[in-house]
């Protein structure tokens, strides 16, 4: 629970301070310092931010505080209002972003979500799709990811070319909208190259790499060297 509410916004000790009252009750800050093992002095600041959030209220009672959680149905509220709240400065983003995407030749992606981000720039960018140094690790490594990722790519009709591994023969299973051949090339790279961009990707177990380049010469001439080794490869 504590590592859900982290996910939402909460500072670890605000996450403490909710949870410990929801098994508490209403409690006073020392009830709730002692419980959860928190310094009062902490406490005190963690109840009056989860307060202005409204995760929490407090009644007095003899001159002190009693503190209590409210229904976490509110936690739901806060992600509405933080989506109002993206959603009104998202437009200018996007703006920034757009004005300085020309710029942007080369990106680096690090680690499994950073690579699923770079995959799904061919989704978005839906030209043909030429890869070579195909591995099967990449299925084992973004497990289901590739399952998605070609569902909606038929979706979109972005057909493939793929050449992999000889070792690959018989592994790869039916993939949809897809031409596949094969060649003696064991590597533990892999190119992408669609539209005006090569991405090349190290599957590593421990933490794939991609680096996405953007430059149309570039990709003309990898586009060319995956033509010359087509059609030496075998169906």
């Amino acid at each position: 629970m504590e590592k859900a509410l982290l996910d939402l916004g909460l500072t670890q000790v605000e996450s403490k301070v909710y949870i410990t009252l929801l098994d508490l009750g209403p409690s006073l800050a020392g009830q709730i310092s002692r419980k959860s093992g928190i310094h009062r002095r902490m406490v005190y600041d963690a109840t009056e931010r989860l307060i202005q959030k409204g995760l929490i209220g407090y009644i007095i009672q003899n001159n002190r505080r009693l503190f209590s959680a409210v229904d976490p149905a509110r936690l739901q509220e806060l992600i509405k209002e933080k989506e109002n709240e993206l959603g009104k400065i998202l437009p200018e983003l996007k703006g920034k972003y757009n004005f300085t995407k020309e710029k942007q030749e080369t990106l680096f992606f690090k680690g499994k979500a950073g690579v699923k981000t770079a995959f799904e720039d061919q989704i978005a960018e839906g030209k043909e799709i030429l890869i070579f140094g195909a591995s099967p690790l990449a299925q084992e490594i973004l497990k289901f990811y590739f399952i998605w990722f070609d569902k909606r790519r038929a979706e979109k009709k972005i057909p493939v070319k793929i050449i992999f591994d000889e070792s690959a023969r018989g592994k790869t299973g039916k993939i949809p909208l897809a031409q596949v051949r094969y060649l003696d090339f064991a590597s533990p790279t892999a190119t992408n190259v669609y539209g005006d961009k090569v991405m090349i990707v190290l599957w590593s177990k421990d933490s794939p790499i991609s680096i996405l380049i953007k430059q149309k010469e570039i990709a003309d001439s990898y586009r060319q060297f995956f033509e010359l080794m087509w059609k030496t490869a075998k169906k």
